[in-house]
């Protein structure tokens, strides 16, 4: 009889594979990972150790990380995510660190199969795709694959592996090296990082496994744990009220994502189903709570909707799966298509409008066209700046007069302006093959387009229609969802923040009363929050709910749980108070891994990643200067449409003194230098990096 490990839930190796030699070996994931548990953790101490600040996305020398948690593929709720830690091509002027978060399967699949996480280094010197079964690897020949779609990949390597195997590929917009390209598992579900792996001749990789995963805590305990956490849950964002009068609910809230009520039915499930008023307490409900068709197309994506679908594990069902017989004898694609969030409406916000409206008939089918294409070619949209970036360069004349007339009549413009679907057939391909000046520009991502066409990222940064924030990419839930406390997170990562820690609490559908209650407990003060849209002045309190929600997101990357969920400091349960529980990280990571950790002890753990993230953002830009050069915000935060001055009802605009002292007692709270934003050296310390404090000192990179 083998030794029992000493540790559940990791699968307890690492799979390295280097393309240039073939070579193929394992590490302990426990052993050399541990402090960082995985995910993005896992991610940045590859980087950090091994890949050198000079180095370019696609560069041999750049490493590719798919990372899990220990969480991944246990029966924890919301554990589907896999981080791919990589240098972000879309990062302006320079590559810096960057982090994708792919939902799906592959997670689970990979731990089964007996892996952590996968590391690729190197280059091929042709395409193949990498097999993982059951801790046995191969890299295989991808000739074949090399030109088709990402659903046509899946269903070869299905044939190949069996159709219970996972399989994570890119389209020909990774194959092209397309910066703005995506990898996609379980047919739908993406993360960026796919021109990366396009640049190593990496078409895909495949995953069966069959094992299981050791929860090292007692059973019962698990399984009480487990059922606690869903009782917990709201819905989609972690919404914790209605959308509509319910007769259980004592407050509702128009804008919420928890749209399930008497009356609203899936109308193309066979037979159709009607999602009723779904009371919180009855846990097998869950799923008919959310439906994101609904909410990001209207209501009349109700007829359309078949189900709710989505990744390990998790009982809300975002990825809603709707059936449009009509898209498949107009356009030739399925009638069946399946996303969520900006991915489900990547069609539609290319156009400014529609014949029929809206809401209507046409934008679902852009709707749907924008998703089998973008899904299937393997493109990125950058959380909707692609689509901003498209309709201000038509209507301001950017295109015609930088790629020439020839060129620019090579499109159906005419199609674009009556808002015919049919003109994305024209668009993505020619994106994702670099077909023509218009397409390959594009496809390079905002700060390279802008550098390229020689255009001022001021005129971006201006602009407040672009939501466009800084290094090449837009803002993701900043001053309109959390005043200051959305702004600091806008100012930390080299890509969109993706960060929902603050928004899932404050755009929880809760009274301010209620929410300031519960802030009080989580930050020291109600101060913390406000009304959106009635913001006052910065407070310490503030600065605590960012770092607070920076290490969530972190530790959610890194454990395997999803932060488009989580944190779960809120509940629909009115017996709680709706108080949620801030806890319930540390109590899941403790019984699946038997490594017992307190909330603050997990917390450190997570301030230790996020600072690497810091330190490796430093070494790349070269400079200390992180205040002035890296936490940038652009002007369009200072204004308003009305001219409303900060701090009264109804503006989002912020004050520029107040933002600057943001910053301050950010920095404070997070142990890094006020003027220069750099982490300070007991900081470094405190969090186990004392090795990294010395490597950046030599450079003159510290405090």
């Amino acid at each position: 009889m083998g030794k029992m490990p000493q540790y559940g839930g990791w699968a307890g190796k690492v799979l390295r594979v280097d393309l240039s030699t073939g070579r193929i070996t394992t590490e302990d994931t426990v052993e050399k990972y541990k402090d960082y548990i995985g995910g993005t953790g896992l991610g940045y101490k590859v980087l950090w150790d091994e890949v050198a600040p000079e180095t370019r996305a696609f560069d041999p020398e750049n490493k590719i990380v798919f990372a899990t948690g220990p969480l991944a593929g246990t029966s924890a709720p919301c554990n589907g995510r896999t981080a791919i830690t990589t240098l972000w091509p879309t990062c302006w002027p320079k590559h810096l660190v960057g982090s994708g978060h792919m939902g799906g399967h592959f997670a689970a699949e990979l731990k089964y199969a007996g892996f952590d996480g996968v590391i690729v280094e190197g280059r091929a010197d042709h395409p193949v795709w990498l097999a993982i079964a059951d801790g046995k690897v191969e890299i295989r020949d991808a000739r074949r694959l090399w030109g088709q779609g990402i659903r046509r990949t899946t269903l070869e390597i299905s044939r190949q592996m069996g159709p219970e195997a996972v399989v994570a590929a890119i389209g020909q917009a990774g194959e092209n090296m397309v910066p703005m390209s995506v990898i996609i598992n379980s047919v739908s579900h993406s993360g960026a990082g796919g021109a990366v792996m396009g640049s190593k001749n990496l078409k895909a990789i495949g995953v069966r496994g069959t094992g299981s995963i050791r929860i090292a805590g007692n059973r019962e305990e698990w399984e009480k744990a487990v059922r606690y956490h869903l009782s917990l849950i709201g819905a989609n964002n972690q919404i914790v009220v209605p959308s509509s009068p319910q007769p259980w609910a004592e407050h509702y809230n128009p804008g919420s994502r928890w749209v399930a009520s008497r009356g609203r039915t899936w109308g193309a499930a066979n037979p159709p189903i009607e999602t009723g008023s779904c009371e919180p307490q009855n846990l097998n409900r869950i799923a008919y709570r959310t439906n994101n068709a609904a909410f990001f197309l209207g209501e009349q994506a109700w007829r359309y909707t078949v189900r709710g679908n989505g990744c390990t594990g998790c009982p809300i069902r975002c990825h809603t799966m709707i059936k449009v017989p009509t898209v498949a004898s107009k356009y030739g694609i399925p009638e069946i298509g399946q996303s969520t969030c900006v991915r489900m409406i990547f069609g539609k916000w290319f156009f400014k409008s529609f014949p029929d409206g809206p809401l209507g008939e046409t934008s679902i089918e852009a709707a749907m066209v924008g998703m089998h294409l973008a899904d299937d070619l393997g493109l990125w949209d950058n959380y909707g700046q692609l689509q901003r970036d498209f309709q201000k360069c038509y209507s301001e004349g950017i295109f015609q007069s930088k790629v020439g007339e020839k060129e620019f009549r090579r499109y159906s413009w005419d199609k674009f302006e009556k808002g015919d679907p049919a003109f994305l057939f024209e668009l993505l391909p020619r994106i994702a093959g670099k077909d023509g000046e218009l397409a390959s520009a594009l496809g390079l991502g905002t700060g390279f387009m802008l550098e390229g066409w020689g255009i001022s990222e001021e005129a971006w940064k201006s602009d407040r229609t672009l939501q466009y924030w800084k290094l090449g990419h837009p803002k993701h839930h900043s001053n309109e969802d959390a005043g200051q406390c959305g702004v600091i997170i806008n100012t930390q990562y080299n890509r969109d923040a993706q960060c929902h820690s603050h928004t899932n609490f404050t755009r929880n559908g809760l009274p301010l009363e209620i929410q300031k209650r519960l802030a009080a407990d989580l930050w020291g003060s109600d101060a913390a929050v406000d009304a959106a849209g009635d913001f006052t002045p910065m407070n310490v309190y503030k600065a605590k709910m960012a770092k607070w929600a920076l290490l969530r997101k972190e530790l959610h990357d890194s454990i395997s749980l999803c932060n488009w969920m989580g944190p779960w400091s809120s509940s629909p349960l009115k017996e709680r108070g709706y108080k949620g529980d801030d806890t319930l990280e540390s109590l899941l990571y403790s019984l699946v891994t038997g490594d017992r950790k307190s909330p603050r002890e997990l917390d450190e753990v997570a301030e230790r990643i996020f600072v690497l993230h810091r330190a490796l953002t430093i070494r790349g830009m070269g400079t200390r200067e992180m205040r002035a050069k890296h936490d940038t915000i652009p002007d369009w935060v200072y204004g308003d449409d009305k001219d409303r001055i900060p701090f009264t009802k109804g503006t989002i605009q912020m004050d520029k003194d107040d933002i600057r002292k943001a910053m301050q007692m950010f920095y404070e709270e997070a142990g890094w230098d006020k003027e220069t934003g750099v982490p300070t050296g007991a900081t470094y310390r405190r969090l186990g990096l004392s090795d990294v404090e010395e490597k950046l000192a030599k450079k003159r990179l510290t405090a």
